[in-house]
């Protein structure tokens, strides 16, 4: 298991379809914006077979410092939440081989 990069990406993008990669890391950071953008409309997006981000809301709660075990207030929160898609959960799951 290895971590991706953004910039990895971006030179994938740009060999694979023959661009360079300066319009490859504009379209990259202009696709990422508008996904962090619509999500802070608390939009859904749906990519079909790829999956879905939603937007949750996490209540107020209370939890425990474990340092100190001092009871702590946890303010309400939003988060992104991701459920994959048929064709992610197939690859994923080994059931379609490329």
């Amino acid at each position: 298991m290895s971590t991706i990069t953004k910039k990895e990406f971006v030179d994938r993008i740009a060999g694979n379809n023959g661009i360079n990669q300066t319009t490859a890391k504009t379209l990259v950071q202009c696709f990422l914006d508008e996904i962090t953008s619509e999500l802070a409309k608390r939009n859904r997006i749906e990519f079909r077979d790829f999956g879905v981000f939603e937007v949750r809301e996490r209540a107020a709660r209370r939890a425990q410092n474990p340092k100190t075990l001092e009871p702590v207030e946890v303010p309400a929160k939003r988060t992104v939440k991701f459920k994959m898609g048929r064709v992610m959960k197939e690859k994923l799951n080994g059931q379609d081989q490329e």
